[in-house]
């Protein structure tokens, strides 16, 4: 049943006494004020079917709680504190001077609730509602598109770690696999929730230990008996049929048949680094510089700094990488946008589905690879798709192959006698076969892309712009917001959006939002 606020607060009202002590234009006081606009009573109605049972605490107040607790990035136990006893906070919410608050796990329910419903995001879409009434961005056309990476809430596992988690998370789920580890499994004693002793300086030791482990571990799945599995059981067992192949490969000697392995000396794709958040990835940020997590895509108007769209993905995968993710952003958005991004977003199919869809691009297109340092790019080369040539720096001609494969590029084969004796080779190829040339789908578009980039007044619009970007990610990862509260991408989903809501709010309330006669406004003075 869903609860009410109370026609009388528990003591005094801390907004109607304590007024010139919250500070006016702050977040605390444009709540105090408008809450019940922002988050009225039937914006929750569906979360609360039922009329009978006992009243829940109020949802608005909750809703209230939960955006100044992810805007202060503070825990649950934390917000409840700050709730009990910040005049601030009491005001925001509407509690009186004497209320004792409510549990913390009536937040961590409130956000089940949400997530469970048909609008998880509904505290971002009624912020968004508002951005929308102000009519702040008629008119601004531009978004700007960027990624910021994440760290997950759980400590980092190497491989043992894993092995050693994932096999006893077999034996307490799976009905039997006791009994399996017991006679079959002699790496470790995995009732003692410590690591294995071993020398951990000892290279030799340590490579013993992960053979044994992977040995352990093939050898609990493969001797597991016969049953249909429950969710649990059924995910435990496959985490380590994952984790028991992923890090590891046959050893130096070994044909990959004598149950012999080592850790791998390459990073799988799309490996998972934690058996206890299945979704964090491993990404490097540079090459050397790398963390696990999620990215959080999102879409920003760079004048006012509003986000318009945002999203949590895991942060490695073809499905998961800037381009793909770009177009999701832009979807409910309405007229010509001028697009800016930098190189990440620069991938050919993006680009088409951009252009064709009448956008204007500020995007940073990506630096050509040269097969020579200092020299020639693929620029450098005539390419007429029309007459099927291609012509080199130093004038040769040769003929461009019809598309071919899964990708349909198409090929030219410059040869060994005419780059041998050609005086730009040092310039151009090391190849002893002569020069090859790649020609890509929608090389054309790529190509004119990079012409614009190089253009004074395409730059100027982008150094312009571009810092703006930096400061919605700056404000979205600020007061120790670089690390996920929760796990997995469902959470995180909810948290990154309530994070957006709450910063979205707080800007409109420096623009000088203020609702007056059942209309959100803005001061004159907005920029």
């Amino acid at each position: 049943m869903m609860g009410r606020p109370p026609s009388c607060p528990v003591g005094p009202d801390v907004w109607v006494t304590c007024r010139e002590l919250i500070p006016a234009g702050s977040m605390f006081a444009f709540l105090a004020e408008h809450r019940e606009a922002l988050f009225p009573e039937a914006m929750f109605a569906d979360m609360y079917p039922s009329s009978d049972g006992r009243p829940s605490v109020p949802p608005g107040e909750l809703a209230c709680a939960v955006v100044l607790q992810t805007l202060h990035g503070l825990s649950d136990v934390d917000t409840v504190q700050d709730l009990r006893c910040d005049l601030r906070w009491k005001a925001a919410c509407g509690l009186g001077l004497h209320d004792q608050a409510f549990d913390p796990s009536l937040l961590a329910y409130f956000r089940r609730r949400l997530a469970r419903s048909q609008r998880p995001d509904r505290i971002f879409e009624a912020v968004r509602e508002v951005v929308a009434a102000t009519g702040v961005l008629k008119g601004r056309q531009r978004r700007a598109l960027d990624s910021a990476v994440l760290e997950d809430a759980v400590a980092t596992q190497d491989t043992v770690t894993q092995l050693v988690a994932a096999i006893r998370r077999v034996i307490r789920e799976v009905p039997g696999a006791g009994a399996v580890a017991a006679g079959y499994c002699r790496a470790h004693d995995y009732t003692d929730p410590g690591k294995p002793r071993i020398a951990w300086n000892d290279e030799e030791a340590r490579a013993r230990l992960v053979d044994a482990l992977v040995t352990d571990a093939l050898n609990l799945l493969g001797r597991l008996p016969e049953q249909d599995l429950g969710p649990r059981a059924a995910d435990a067992v496959g985490i380590l049929a994952l984790v028991a192949g992923q890090d590891v490969e046959p050893a130096d000697d070994s044909d990959g048949t004598d149950g012999r392995w080592r850790i791998a000396r390459r990073t799988a794709c799309d490996r998972m680094v934690s058996t206890v958040d299945l979704d964090a990835r491993h990404v490097h940020k540079t090459l050397s510089q790398y963390r696990d997590g999620f990215k959080a895509h999102l879409a920003v108007e760079p004048e006012t700094g509003l986000i318009t769209a945002i999203t949590l993905r895991p942060a490695a995968g073809a499905e998961h990488h800037e381009a793909t993710v770009a177009q999701n952003l832009l979807e409910e958005e309405h007229g010509v946008l001028e697009v800016l991004a930098d190189s990440a977003y620069s991938t050919a199919a993006l680009r088409a589905a951009l252009t064709a869809a009448g956008h204007r691009l500020l995007i940073k297109p990506a630096a050509l690879k040269k097969a020579v340092t200092g020299g020639f790019t693929l620029d450098d080369f005539r390419i007429d798709t029309t007459a099927g040539t291609v012509t080199c720096p130093a004038g040769h001609t040769t003929t461009l192959l019809p598309p071919g494969g899964k990708h349909r590029q198409r090929k030219a084969w410059f040869t060994a006698k005419q780059c041998t004796t050609c005086p730009l080779r040092s310039r151009c190829t090391t190849a002893k076969g002569g020069r090859v040339v790649t020609w890509r789908p929608h090389h054309d578009l790529q190509e004119t892309a990079r012409r614009q980039a190089a253009n004074p007044d395409w730059q100027a619009d982008y150094r312009r712009w571009r810092p703006a970007v930096e400061r919605t990610i700056a404000w979205l990862v600020q007061r120790g917001n670089r690390r996920l509260p929760c796990r997995g991408t469902i959470n995180g989903e909810r948290w990154i959006h309530h994070r957006a809501a709450a910063l979205n709010l707080r800007r409109l309330i420096n623009l000088g939002l203020d609702h007056h006669n059942g209309t959100w406004t803005l001061a004159p003075t907005t920029p």
